[in-house]
């Protein structure tokens, strides 16, 4: 419901619960986190103090519409995909203290596009109110002797943005 006040999306929402100092994160229940970050986009958003006027609401009669409805996240692509499946690649060692979505567990591994969901919105620029950005997304398939060293012959799946990948 606080969503809808319009003043932080999805992204800027994740970002505030995952920058909650590491004791406070890691020693908290799940809801509690998540009104940690809550508590945290409204003192940033100075709502402490009261509302603007113009403020937007969501009664509570429009609840399960607006939940309904949810909020799709992709995009028309601002340009054409570089990879396709099948192609080999290989997430970018992006070092960055700024939210991503790549997980660090698969930072410098190979592996495979198995499907294309075309554009979507990119939460690493939408997390800091930069704007959507729309970026290609892919499934992409490792080996998890190539992710995590061992010699399983199991595979684990994970969607990624173009700007994590390269040409392996």
């Amino acid at each position: 419901a606080m969503g809808a006040l319009g003043q932080w999306n999805i992204d800027m929402s994740r970002h505030a619960r995952e920058t909650l100092p590491p004791g406070q994160y890691w020693s908290s229940p799940y809801y509690e986190i998540w009104i940690a970050g809550l508590e945290k986009l409204i003192a940033e958003r100075g709502l402490l103090n009261g509302a603007p006027e113009d403020l937007k609401t969501l009664r509570a009669g429009n609840v399960a519409a607006v939940l309904a409805r949810g909020g799709p996240a992709n995009r028309p692509p601002g340009r054409l995909a570089h990879f396709a499946p099948g192609i080999a690649v290989r997430t970018r060692n992006l070092q960055t203290p700024r939210h991503t979505r790549l997980p660090r567990y698969l930072i410098g591994c190979r592996g495979v596009v198995q499907r294309h969901h075309g554009a979507h919105v990119f939460p690493d620029s939408n997390a800091h109110g930069e704007g959507e950005n729309p970026q290609h997304l892919y499934t992409v398939m490792f080996k998890t002797s190539e992710v995590f060293g061992t010699s399983a012959r199991d595979e684990i799946c994970a969607d990624l943005f173009e700007p994590y990948l390269e040409a392996a």
